[in-house]
């Protein structure tokens, strides 16, 4: 998808790629991995909004379900059709798999981690 140098992290295993009043978000190869097999994916509507740190989705794997936290605030304006009709695209590659695309809401985006701070967080394992 793109150098994950430039993305941002949260401490629930997200990634967010910042551009301009846009912001794309999914979950983490680490997160992922934990999760195992995804097999569903429950993504927030397209014109509802979202707001950082709250849950705005689930991912159901083979293992468990993990609840996807929104890294930013803002009005869904997309959603991955092709992660929703096959889950399994987020275990392929989970940074090319993004799942939301939100119009920012304007307000400061504070909180979220740098590549290293998020290396530290998970041991190296992102």
């Amino acid at each position: 998808m793109t150098d994950r140098d430039a993305l941002k992290y949260t401490a629930e295993h997200e990634w967010v790629l910042i551009e301009g009043d846009v912001a794309t978000f999914g979950i983490t190869d680490y997160a992922a991995e934990k999760l195992g097999d995804v097999v569903f994916v429950e993504l927030p509507a397209i014109d509802g909004t979202v707001t950082a740190g709250q849950v705005c989705g689930e991912i159901e794997s083979t293992k468990s379900v993990g609840e996807l936290y929104a890294p930013v605030s803002g009005r869904v304006i997309e959603v991955n059709g092709d992660v929703d009709s096959d889950p399994a695209l987020v275990n392929a590659d989970a940074f090319a798999a993004w799942l939301v695309r939100v119009e920012l809401d304007g307000e400061a985006i504070e909180g979220l981690l740098d590549r290293a701070a998020y290396d530290e967080l998970t041991g190296g394992a992102a």
